[in-house]
């Protein structure tokens, strides 16, 4: 083929997939401010950090166009941004009650869920939870929160609408809950910075990082599960865990 020809062609099917992912011309992304595992944000420079940053960035590159990347409240907002075409990928774990409302790429990282307690608690390792008389605090809607209401059968699950650390810390110190479930890079930073809580070893669940799109935007998601397939075997995404600190509570999918 020449040289000519192919260049051309090449920038047509860049162009085709950038129109089919990105129709404002602009990949607008948006992730949960709150979870570490997907990114954080400078509280001084406002920079977005992390892997949701880093493959938002790269698929922007790939498919030509300029990115921009957005850290919202909760699963809600998330959703919402992308109904309404506000956004044009959201990073959000799978759960089947919310594809219901939006589409899911490929898996493409696993975060593990624990739990904390406070450093004088009895609760020694994770079957010690599920017991009569237990208070589980979880923050509703959240991927554990979800998973416990379907797997704990003796414990009293309690649910908190997005508490912020500090929050979460109180209702521990209280004894208004026994134990916090989250994923293990919150509970890490959180036992770090009060040394009177300790996260309990072992993981109850890995929970399934996915690249969310608008319902039935087919050529979308063939763009993205293409992207996080050579993402994973590039070694990017793992490369990406690293550099946010979150090998102890990470792990790439297959």
């Amino acid at each position: 083929m020449d040289v000519r020809i192919f260049v051309l062609v090449a920038l047509g099917c860049a162009a085709a997939f950038a129109q089919g992912l990105s129709p404002s011309g602009s990949l607008r992304a948006v992730f949960l401010a709150n979870n570490p595992v997907q990114g954080r944000i400078d509280s001084k420079t406002e920079t977005v950090t992390g892997p949701a940053a880093d493959l938002t960035r790269e698929l922007g590159r790939e498919v030509g166009v300029p990115t921009t990347i957005m850290g919202v409240a909760g699963v809600r907002e998330v959703i919402e941004n992308l109904k309404t075409h506000a956004a044009d990928i959201g990073f959000l774990a799978f759960d089947e009650s919310r594809a219901v409302e939006v589409d899911f790429s490929r898996v493409y990282l696993l975060s593990l869920s624990g739990y904390i307690v406070r450093a004088d608690s009895p609760l020694k390792k994770l079957d010690d939870v599920d017991r009569t008389g237990i208070r589980v605090g979880a923050a509703r809607g959240d991927s554990p929160e979800i998973f416990l209401s379907k797997t704990l059968k003796n414990t009293n699950l309690k649910r908190y609408e997005n508490p912020a650390a500090a929050e979460v810390v109180r209702l521990l110190q209280s004894g208004d809950v026994n134990v916090w479930a989250a994923n293990r890079q919150r509970l890490i930073e959180m036992a770090s910075s009060t040394p009177n809580l300790r996260v309990l070893p072992g993981n109850y669940t890995g929970v399934r990082q996915a690249v969310a799109v608008a319902k039935g935007n087919a050529a979308a998601m063939e763009v993205i599960n293409r992207f996080l397939e050579k993402a994973r075997d590039s070694g990017l995404v793992k490369a990406a865990t690293d550099r946010a600190g979150l090998s102890a509570s990470t792990e790439v999918a297959l």
